[in-house]
């Protein structure tokens, strides 16, 4: 999801860049130091990572094997060329009892195997590369991949009732917004290195957000106006993993460095569902 994105606003730039998947396995070392091997590489953007946040807390070995090991190797070879490194992270380090926006030196508590994964992984690419930049997001959504902005149109376009769960609040993040914000942080050669916070502006629930998404959606041409949202609690939509229950980002930080804007989150949304319904 967020990958794709990068590598459509770099190449709308004419910039220079390799984009990879698979092929390229980031557990494995050796595997990223014979990709690199000739290649004039001055930055690295890790997009990778195990988000399957309820299968892992059953693959516990997987997960970490790309959150943390894979993020520590990419820190490691890029120290060893020279290059820059920007890695995302997740709200998902914090437990969710704060009362104000979570602050890039709070302190982290994750609830699961999901978050303790990308905590090990921040703290393995701070060791190994001093010049990383780790930005930590949420609530992430866009054209590729699965995200709650395509499941919940898909589940409008076929069912006449859906719960959504209204006790949970965070700041639902555009891809779109993410990717302009890294090339932003790439292209300012500040080298402010350390951990920073992006996503949406604003706060909401995932009923908010669901309703928001339904109501855009309609705007643009889309027929799921039938279908009735309804608000539930947690214990009503049972899940492996443990959800913070406010995982709201201060951007304060990211905004002063680089002078950021950051979208409030309904306008993004608009202008995502604009676009995939082809309205310009």
């Amino acid at each position: 999801m967020l990958g794709r994105e990068i590598c459509e606003q770099l190449e709308a730039t004419g910039r220079s860049f390799i984009g990879t998947d698979r092929e390229v396995d980031i557990t494995v070392g050796k595997s990223l130091r014979t990709f690199a091997s000739g290649q004039e590489i001055r930055w690295i953007i890790n997009c990778a990572g195990y988000t399957a946040v309820d299968r892992a807390e059953e693959e516990p070995e997987i997960a970490r094997a790309l959150n943390a090991e894979g993020a520590g190797n990419l820190a490691k070879m890029a120290f060893e060329i020279q290059a820059n490194l920007v890695h995302i992270s997740t709200d998902y380090v914090f437990d969710g009892r704060s009362v104000r926006p979570y602050r890039e030196e709070d302190p982290v508590t994750p609830l699961g195997v999901y978050g303790r994964t990308k905590v090990e992984g921040e703290r393995l690419v701070t060791m190994a590369c001093p010049s990383s930049y780790i930005i930590r997001t949420a609530w992430l959504y866009g054209h590729y991949g699965k995200n709650f902005v395509q499941t919940m149109l898909r589940l409008m376009g076929k069912q006449d009732k859906i719960g959504v769960v209204a006790d949970q609040r965070g700041s639902p993040t555009n891809a779109a917004d993410l990717a302009a914000a890294i090339i932003i942080m790439i292209d300012s050669a500040r080298e402010a290195f350390g951990i920073y916070h992006f996503a949406g502006e604003g706060d909401a629930s995932w009923y908010d957000f669901a309703v928001a998404i339904q109501e855009g959606a309609v705007e643009f041409g889309a027929s799921i106006e039938n279908c009735r949202i309804e608000a539930i609690r947690t214990e009503q939509y049972p899940t492996k993993a443990i959800r913070p229950q406010y995982s709201v980002l201060c951007k304060d930080k990211i905004r002063s460095t680089f002078g950021l804007e950051v979208p409030a989150w309904r306008e993004s949304l608009r202008r995502h569902l604009r676009s995939t319904y082809g309205k310009r």
